[in-house]
């Protein structure tokens, strides 16, 4: 049960610093570490998936939109690993192109659509569905499928965690730019779907809510994040469908546009460009300067343009 699952305890360790990956690519912030340290789950985020295990541990959780409105969760973990993670759901075709910027990472879901299975076994990652790791996944009886795949992460990486995945993508860390405004409340919308942000300063984090209601631990404690990027991108139509019929989106993460950053309590306009998808997204404020982040557990949330 996943309630006895959740008393293992998996301790995450840091590892150092370095100026280039094996291969050569040099993160921006200087992070180092094979792309097998870093593992993104693809995570469910409808009503009887909430809430969900392990999310609060991640270093990046990115948001996006899928089927008819709703969305989904890709969390990226490395600097520390959860003992369950989860529920795990299906991969998306943008979920290839978001993650090539690590360095082929290990990519856990629930599986994909038949189509989309030969373009996910060609892409550089290093796909986990549960045929291929049966030891790291397991059904939970507390839920009805198909919301209680639940992943042991210690059982799907290769190599132990070693790096803040947010570093390793060439994220920057420190004091905020001048100016932004005071803000207190944000939310981002989609057709079924909505994400609220609510600056705690007690907590010196943004409180997240989901479709109206506070987005908690197993535990009960409300999920909170460092550093909130609302990112507007163009969300076009795939190639693919889900079973329903409805038209898969794909978000494209490489590009440039216009960003939100929320930190400290306050709004902070931005640039995002992506030249390729190899590379990391760099965050500029409107005078050309480097956008760093709070140091702590980041959101970014796709919203359309």
């Amino acid at each position: 049960m996943l309630t006895a699952a959740l008393t293992l305890a998996v301790s995450g360790c840091q590892g150092g610093e370095g100026t280039q990956t094996p291969d050569g690519r040099s993160p921006s912030a200087g992070e180092s570490a094979p792309g097998s340290h870093i593992l993104a789950v693809k995570i469910d985020n409808v009503a009887p998936a909430r809430p969900q295990t392990g999310l609060e541990k991640a270093d990046i959780v990115y948001v996006e939109q899928v089927e008819a409105g709703l969305s989904r969760i890709l969390a990226v973990y490395s600097s520390q690993l959860p003992p369950v993670v989860g529920p795990v759901r299906s991969a998306r075709e943008s979920d290839l192109e978001l993650l090539r910027q690590f360095d082929r990472p290990t990519l856990a879901f629930s599986g994909a659509q038949t189509k989309l299975l030969p373009l996910i076994e060609a892409a550089p990652v290093d796909a986990l569905p549960p045929e291929k790791a049966p030891d790291a996944y397991f059904r939970s009886r507390d839920r009805a499928a198909p919301h209680n795949l639940y992943l042991r992460p210690e059982r799907a990486l290769h190599d132990p965690p070693g790096v803040n995945a947010a570093k390793y993508a060439g994220f920057g860390f420190g004091p905020p730019p001048p100016g932004g405004r005071p803000v207190t409340e944000y939310s981002v919308r989609y057709p079924a779907a909505r994400f609220g942000f609510t600056w705690s300063a007690a907590r010196q984090q943004w409180l997240v809510a989901m479709d109206g209601a506070p987005s908690r631990t197993p535990a009960g404690r409300q999920l909170g994040a460092a550093t909130v990027v609302v990112q507007y991108v163009t969300v076009r139509p795939s190639r693919f469908h889900d079973r329903g019929g409805n038209t898969s989106p794909y978000t494209e993460t490489v590009g440039s546009g216009t960003a939100l950053v929320l930190r400290n309590g306050k709004a902070h306009e931005a640039q995002w460009e992506r030249g390729n998808a190899e590379s990391g997204t760099a965050f500029t404020t409107p005078d050309g300067r480097s956008m760093a982040f709070v140091s702590g557990q980041i959101w970014i949330v796709y919203a359309p343009r």
